[in-house]
């Protein structure tokens, strides 16, 4: 696989907690999205790293797709 899987067609809605570290999945296959369960192994990807510099809510993105990873930047509003 060299693509990650879209594993929604809409940003994940979450509050994160200032001081916590989240890993995002990067490559779509998790079943705990949108963060890493260790699916990717063995593959070309890794989870990202998101460190919350503030208790709010944020959306991780959910097709996989955004250039400002882990966040969402709307790509998924994009034609597959």
């Amino acid at each position: 696989m060299t693509s990650p899987v879209r594993a929604s067609d809409t940003p994940f809605a979450v509050v994160v907690e200032q001081g916590k570290d989240y890993y995002w999945c990067a490559c779509g296959q998790s079943k705990h999205q949108p963060f890493c369960d260790g699916s990717h192994q063995n593959g070309p990807f890794s989870p990202v790293k998101y460190s919350a510099t503030a208790s709010r809510e944020v959306y991780f993105c959910g097709c996989k797709g955004s250039a400002h990873k882990p966040l969402c930047d709307g790509s998924h509003n994009q034609p597959v």
